[in-house]
């Protein structure tokens, strides 16, 4: 049972005060009994008892009235208590539900980074070698490119442009050559001729062809290539080499008049060249 408030107490203080009032009119009444009839103070007691009994009934009314009240407080406030625990419970439950669902997209963030991560790793890496595969094939381009752009080349003292197969190719004739195959020799540089008509090393396919001729004992042709050689490059510094072996070839062909020609021609146009020295000696030996 719940205990009555002190407001509760002076509200029924206020209702019994003239309850009290009537009570101590009547503890008075008896001392002067004497000066009332018996049918009055019957009267008074009456009027006493019924005013005693309304004001018990206005008591009671108050005090059922206030006890109405201090329920029906009560029963609002447990009800608002339970609604604001109600409401907080479910404040609570909520948090948890949004903490639950923030924790699992959390998760999903981190399993979206860590794919993420993973994906610019597999970016880098191919980037890396597309670059690689770039760079190489620039690097290919680029020896392709320098194996068909002309060079420049030095040969027997003359500067001239090449392309790389073309001095590839002489210099793979040169070697069969030096080598003693003549007829493979004279094969490859007649080739090289007819593919390379206006190369810078046309000079020295003559020469080498003279030579090759002259290695196959075909004198002939041999003499008439390397005089064709000197007549197109007489300032070619195997000009007077190729005339001493002229020299040579008409010795071997018995023809002595013609290699004493040969020889002075030889030194008159190239005195100084060692060729010529060698051609005074085989001179000597012809007369």
């Amino acid at each position: 049972m719940r205990a009555v408030r002190p407001s509760a107490l002076r509200l029924l203080g206020a209702a019994c005060a003239p309850a009290l009032a009537l009570v101590l009119a009547a503890g008075v009444a008896p001392a002067q009994a004497s000066i009332f009839a018996d049918d009055e103070a019957r009267k008074a007691i009456l009027d006493l008892r019924a005013r005693v009994n309304a004001n018990d009934e206005a008591v009671r009314g108050r005090l059922t009235e206030i006890a109405t009240q201090l329920a029906a407080q009560s029963t609002a406030s447990a009800t608002a208590q339970a609604a604001q625990q109600k409401e907080l419970a479910d404040l609570i439950q909520g948090l948890r539900r949004s903490l639950v669902e923030l924790n699992g997209q959390l998760e999903t963030l981190r399993g979206d980074v860590a794919r993420m991560r993973g994906e610019q790793e597999q970016l880098v890496r191919e980037v890396a070698e597309l670059q690689r595969r770039q760079k190489d094939a620039a690097q290919a381009t680029d020896e392709r490119l320098r194996k068909l752009e002309p060079m420049k080349i030095t040969l027997d003292g003359q500067e001239f442009m090449a392309e790389p197969e073309e001095k590839r190719q002489f210099e793979q004739a040169l070697a069969v050559m030096r080598s003693g195959d003549f007829d493979k020799a004279v094969t490859a540089l007649g080739n090289f001729s007819r593919r390379y008509p206006n190369s810078g090393y046309a000079d020295a396919v003559r020469y080498w062809t003279g030579n090759a001729l002259y290695g196959k004992r075909e004198y002939k042709e041999a003499a008439a290539t390397l005089r064709a050689f000197v007549a197109g490059a007489p300032a070619h510094p195997r000009a007077p080499e190729a005339l001493l072996a002229v020299a040579n070839i008409q010795v071997e062909s018995k023809d002595r008049a013609g290699a004493r020609r040969t020889i002075d021609e030889l030194v008159k146009a190239y005195p100084q060249s060692e060729a010529a020295a060698a051609g005074k000696e085989r001179l000597a030996a012809l007369r």
